[in-house]
Parts: C-alpha cells; structure tokens; sequence
C-alpha cells in the first residue's frame, strides 16, 4: 500500500504534518477528517525502485489470479460489501505486484466516480474485453455478484482447456527433443569413431556410411554455426508470430498439425461456444457478443470466422447459416444450433455444444499417445536401421576381406 505525507490543521488551527498508508489520496483524506484534521496538501511518497525491487515483482498475473479475483469479487458483492471497500481489501491482500498495482488503479478511479467496467478496462493486459463486458452487464443489471461468478467459471473452464492443450503437445514436444539429441549424440560422439576405423582400412564404403560420415562431418565442424542459426530462428520465428500477420499464418497452421491440430481445433471451439453461451446468458447482445468472444479465443485464424459470423447476423442472417458458411462446425454442433434458434435457448445449447468439443477433447487426449507411438516407433526404427548399416555394413565387408 503507498504511503502519503499529508498537512493539515486540527481543530485548534494548529499546522500538522504526517505520514500515513492508504490506498488513495481520498482514503488519506477520510482517515484525516475522521480524526478531526483538516487536509490541506496530500503528497504520495515516492518509492525508490531499483533493480532488487523489479526481481521481487514476478510475473504477470495469470488465470489462478483472475479466478482469485473473480472468486473474491463474488464473495465480497454477494455478501453487501461496498464496492471501495471490498476494492480496498483485494488491494491489501492481492499476491501479484501487478495486480495489486492494477486493483489500486481501479480503486482510485472508482472512488474518483467511474464505475467499476471501465476502470478495469483501463488494464486490458490483465482483463480481457470479456471480462469487462460481463462486469458491465452486471452494473447495468444489478447482478454483479452474478457476474464475478460467471466469469470465475469460465475462467476456471478456460484454465482446464489451456492445461488440455498443454499436454496433447507435451508428449509429441518431448519425443521431438529426445530425437534431436540421440542424432546429435550420435553424429558427434559415436559416428567419428568409426569414421577413424573405416579410413584407416581404406575400404570402398556404401552409401549409408558414407552420409552418416557427411552429416557426422556437418555437425562436427559445423556445430557453432548450427547452433547459431536456430538460436536465430528461434528469436525469428517468436518475433514474426508477435506480428498480425504471423500470428494469423501460425494459428492457421496450428490447427492443421498433424495429431495435434484437429484437438487444438476442438478446443478452441469449445472456448469459443462457452464464452458465447456466458455472454449470452448474461444479457450481452449477440452482434456486441461476437465481437468480444473473437478477442477471446486466443486464435486470429478462428477470430477471423466469428468476425465474418457476426457480419452475417448483422446483414440479417442466422447463428446457424452463418456458422454452416464458416465451415468449421460438425453437422451436429449446427444441428443444435438450429434448434437453439428455433426455441430461443442458443445461450443452453451453446453450453451443451462447448461441453460436447470439451469431452471430445478429454478423449482425444487420452487417445494421443496411442497414436503417436507408431509414429515414433517408426522413426526411431529408421534411424537405427540407417545407423546399423552405416556402421556394420563396411565391417561385415572388411570381415570378408580378412577371410
């Protein structure tokens, strides 16, 4: 909590000067009348930030702290607290240093008059447009305890399909890696070995030894350079995807991996479905609702499809036309989007297609490692039969010889 040096005058006229800790200048202020001082100047003291300040920040705040927020929130509306005051406590309790800095920003400009949705929207790197979007309908409906608890839900479903999406590309990342480093184990420790052997025979070599000795060759003399290149593309490749264009090139493509694509797909499906159907049920029109879920699906390539959907509702086409044109959607998603139209339930039926790309999910991933195991298996086959006739071929020839 910052601190304030403050002059005042008590009730005699006398001049005070002081310290004092509070969350905003108008705390300062209320503290002081309180006890019959009259605030003439209010100074917050400058905090001297060095680097050793900057180590103990941490990182930026992620869901675990949105969904405490949430949690929070809910708990402190559902049981009356006033919003400053309820804004006060978080503010003292907060565990993130940005969060805590974000929460006493919000409570300086409610207590300045703003309501709650857009001085949280002065943080968009913390919350999304959807969050502020709900707790805008909650103000506007009376319902903002409803609201934090809608968002905490969502929130906690958004974390479970991150944490599924994690651990469908774990493994196949793993088996990548473990690749990747037999061959360059191989190629610069056990192939120069043989190389030594098989020169100082001077037999003919065939064609296996001879480009298991060539790649042996690249990454002996060459390793640095290699090195260098992919510590290169590497910053390349994060630096070109943080552009709109190749961050819309690499969603796209990362719904065509193989494996792993269809369930990346999936799951950014049932995120999109559950956000619609949250906003839905919270009152959010459907055309201002499309428009938030698109920032919401953390997929450009995706975000361009609700985009043109939310341009067809507007043009006076149906949910249901206008997500069969996107292509994107089984015929059972946009058969339960139809009847949702027709009876006026898309927000329930939004939920149950969300819950339906959720379980395919859940089972795809119990499924990945039964697929990629063939995969592997094969490679792993290929390059120990290319390293044994590498290897044994020209002996079994200088063997003959000898005979």
């Amino acid at each position: 909590m910052p601190g304030f040096t403050y002059q005042g005058r008590n009730n005699q006229g006398a001049l005070i000067n002081g310290t004092v800790e509070a969350a905003s200048p108008d705390a300062v202020a209320s503290q002081l009348l309180s006890n019959n001082i009259t605030p003439i100047d209010i100074t917050e003291k400058r905090k001297v930030r060095s680097w050793l300040n900057f180590s103990h920040r941490g990182n930026r705040p992620d869901l675990d702290d949105l969904i405490l927020f949430s949690r929070q929130m809910y708990t402190l509306m559902r049981a009356g607290v006033p919003l400053v005051r309820a804004m006060v406590g978080l503010t003292q309790s907060a565990r993130n240093y940005y969060m805590a800095e974000a929460q006493r920003d919000i409570l300086v400009n409610i207590e300045s008059g703003r309501d709650l949705h857009s001085s949280i929207g002065k943080h968009p790197d913390i919350f999304s447009s959807l969050f502020v979007s709900m707790v805008r309908v909650g103000e506007e409906t009376g319902r903002l305890d409803e609201s934090f608890l809608l968002i905490a839900a969502y929130l906690e479903r958004e974390k479970d399909t991150r944490e599924r999406i994690k651990a469908a590309l774990r493994y196949p990342a793993f088996v990548i890696i473990a690749i990747a480093i037999a061959i360059a184990i191989i190629n610069i420790w056990v192939i120069p070995v043989f190389a030594t052997m098989f020169a100082s025979a001077g037999a003919i070599l065939p064609w296996q030894t001879r480009f298991l000795l060539a790649t042996s060759s690249i990454f002996v003399n060459w390793w640095h350079v290699m090195l260098a290149l992919i510590f290169v593309s590497i910053i390349g490749f994060r630096s070109y995807i943080e552009t709109e264009k190749g961050r819309y090139i690499w969603d796209r493509l990362k719904l065509r991996l193989p494996l792993v694509g269809d369930i990346i797909k999936r799951a950014t499906l049932a995120r999109f479905s559950r956000a619609f159907s949250m906003a839905l049920t919270s009152g959010v029109p459907i055309t201002q609702a499309m428009t938030v879920v698109s920032q919401s699906v953390d997929n450009e390539y995706v975000a361009g499809y609700v985009v043109s959907m939310r341009n067809g509702i507007e043009r006076g086409d149906s949910l249901t036309r206008t997500a069969t044109a996107t292509e994107m959607f089984t015929p059972l998603v946009l058969q339960m989007l139809a009847v949702g139209e027709e009876t006026g339930q898309v927000d329930e039926l939004l939920g149950e297609v969300a819950d339906y790309y959720e379980r395919e999910v859940d089972y795809d991933i119990k499924n990945l490692s039964a697929a990629i195991e063939p995969v592997m298996i094969l490679v792993i086959g290929a390059m120990v039969l290319l390293l044994a006739l590498g290897v044994f071929l020209p002996i079994w020839d200088m063997a003959s010889v000898v005979k």
